[in-house]
């Protein structure tokens, strides 16, 4: 079977001991990989009530078949485990080079249970695995942890690490690999933190398997030609990143501003991609195997480093009130060097922002930091440093705005689903895109369901966004499709050109298999089951299935989408009728055996 090297490590940091694995074929053929082979995997291991930060959780970092592979943006991995900052199945996805370089060394993922008596690291070199001191490393920032092991193990050594965030257990904290990508969201680095595991190197020399070598050329010429006519991935993206769509969703009326008080932020041209391209670029920044170029590699004064995505933008920008671009990069820098999620981070400080304007806040709580006021850049990249170091008022922070709020009594001013802070759309404008945050397995996430495509964007088709008809079953679509390409080890990004046949020609052309699309999206489908299961397990029920107050009850008052609120109550029973689920959102006996999850 291509695509897989057939081998898991499993990594005992109370023990001290490293065990080799087959990887379980008839569960590859199942759950594919990645996101869905790793959950699976977690979900058989481990009690769903178990406390996210203790021993008994476990920390999965996995690949797709297509990760290392030469398909197009093959690099990606995910680190799934129970999340610190939801309490859900939580799975990040980050790019770089560190998943492909982790199929070079020969492996299709890493287990890590328990939990070490003292900071460690993990080298790995081909077969061989090494458990290492890293009382040196500890308290380093992201760059100077990498810098260091670069030294040791040489500069293509591949490094995944966490910063102080992490290691100080902040919920908001992610796992960094290549020095500036991130397994950023729900605390997925906290739980790395909790098991005193700083760092983990690869460096490899095989090359992951093939099955049909001549088929796969056959359809890389035909998605790399998709991917290059398209005009997402093929003009926005690579010339202005993924801010591209600063003005776009700006111009829509869905640019949430000021803790999603408002809708549009009269200042977004001075952030936007446009803006950023033309001052602060220095280069493209693109993944392995990357066509697309999407990332960003910027110089502000002293701080040059990767990024800023648009979420990060917008969550440090017009959620602040802040449209001094140099400080947004500088707040991302800090994320990067601390090891943040940067949208947690930066929606965490518009919360208290707000909290701040309501009088909730004082000035004797901040202490000798800055003032949170609208529009004071300074506060960003302040109150990012402190979080990051999780110090004072900003240990408080760190634990993510649902927590701070809920500490002033007012957790609805919280913009999260399932306590995740939500990206960077206004889902009052955006109805689908309501459904997919309200919906999904690991709380407020765009990357779950990215309803803003055919919403906003026109692809495959366009949708009128304010209408409520056919949006629950276009969720289901996105959500299951999603779930596959995540497993994969494919960019998401790429499902702006290609469509669920060419997923399947690619898998099949590296494993040998014989999938369809719709065998592809079922795919999906079961492992989308499969996590909410896991949730419902963990007591995460479906009256979890929601917005934030604001967006359900306060219309929007100016701009291309006034008057709207999002009227999810509507959709929601579609939805669960959709997915075959019962009224109170809980998978029938009869859906998960057709599925067999």
């Amino acid at each position: 079977m291509g695509g897989y090297n057939g081998t898991i490590l499993r990594i005992n940091l109370t023990e001290g001991t490293v065990k080799r694995e087959e990887t379980d074929k008839e569960l590859a053929k199942r759950y594919l990989g990645g996101r869905g082979l790793a959950s699976k995997m977690l979900t058989d291991e481990i009690d769903p009530n178990v406390d996210p930060l203790s021993p008994d959780n476990k920390l999965i970092f996995a690949t797709g078949p297509l990760s290392g592979t030469p398909t197009p943006t093959g690099g990606r991995y995910m680190v799934v485990t129970k999340a610190p900052l939801t309490g859900t199945i939580g799975s990040s996805n980050s790019g770089g080079y560190w998943g492909a370089e982790l199929k070079f060394a020969g492996y299709d993922a890493i287990v890590f249970e328990g939990k070490s008596e003292k900071p460690v690291y993990i080298n790995i070199v081909d077969d061989e695995v090494e458990i290492k001191d890293a009382s040196s490393l500890w308290g380093k920032l992201v760059s100077e942890t990498t810098e260091a092991l670069e030294e040791i193990h040489g500069e293509k050594a591949k490094v995944a690490v966490i910063g102080p965030a992490g290691e100080r257990l902040s919920k908001m904290a992610a796992v960094m690999n290549d020095r500036g990508r991130a397994a950023g969201r729900s605390g997925v680095g906290a739980v790395m933190g909790s098991k005193n595991l700083k760092a983990i190197v690869v460096k490899g020399s095989s090359k992951v398997p093939i099955a049909d070598e001549a088929k796969l050329k056959e359809v890389f010429a035909r998605c790399m030609t998709k991917i290059k006519e398209n005009g997402v991935t093929g003009q926005g993206l690579p010339a202005y990143g993924t801010a591209v769509l600063v003005n776009i969703i700006n111009e829509n009326g869905v640019f949430p501003t000021n803790n999603f008080q408002e809708s549009a932020f009269g200042e977004a041209e001075e952030i936007s991609g446009e803006t950023l391209a033309e001052k602060y670029l220095k280069k493209k920044d693109p993944c392995y195997r990357c066509p697309i170029g999407c990332g960003r590699y910027c110089e502000v004064d002293e701080i040059k480093g990767q990024g800023p995505e648009y979420e990060t933008i917008w969550a440090f920008g017009s959620d602040c009130g802040v449209s001094n671009l140099p400080d947004i990069i500088r707040a991302n820098y800090w994320c990067n060097e601390y090891g943040l999620d940067t949208i947690s981070a930066g929606a965490t400080i518009a919360a208290a922002m707000e909290l701040y304007q309501k009088g909730l806040i004082t000035d004797n709580d901040l202490g000798d930091g800055p003032k949170l006021e609208w529009g004071n850049s300074a506060a960003i990249v302040e109150w990012t440093k402190r979080m990051g170091a999780v110090e004072g008022f900003g240990a408080k922070m760190a634990e993510g705005s649902y927590r701070l709020c809920d500490s002033y009594g007012v957790p609805e001013l919280s913009m999260t689903v399932k306590k995740q802070e939500m990206p960077a759309y206004d889902p009052r404008g955006i109805q689908g895109q309501g459904v997919s945050y309200a919906t999904s397995n690991r709380g407020g996430c765009h990357v779950r369901g990215y309803m803003i495509s055919p919403e906003i964007l026109g692809l495959p088709e366009k949708l009128d966004r304010f209408t409520l008809e056919g949006k629950a079953e276009w969720t289901k679509i996105f959500q299951d499709f999603t779930a596959a390409i995540d497993s994969s080890g494919l960019c998401l990004f790429t499902s702006f050109a290609m469509g669920a046949d060419d997923y399947a020609d690619m898998v099949n052309a590296v494993c040998g298999t014989d999938y369809s699309g719709t065998d592809f999206i079922e795919m999906g489908e079961r492992i989308w089951n499969m996590e909410k299961m896991f949730n419902l397990a963990a007591g995460i029920d479906s009256s979890q299935d929601t917005l934030p107050k604001r967006l359900l009850d306060d219309a929007i008052e100016e701009g291309p989408s006034k008057g709207w609120v999002n009227k999810l109550d509507e959709m929601l029973p579609q939805y669960y009728s959709t997915r075959g689920w019962d009224e109170k959102g809980v998978p029938t006996k009869e859906k998960l055996e057709a599925l067999n999850v």
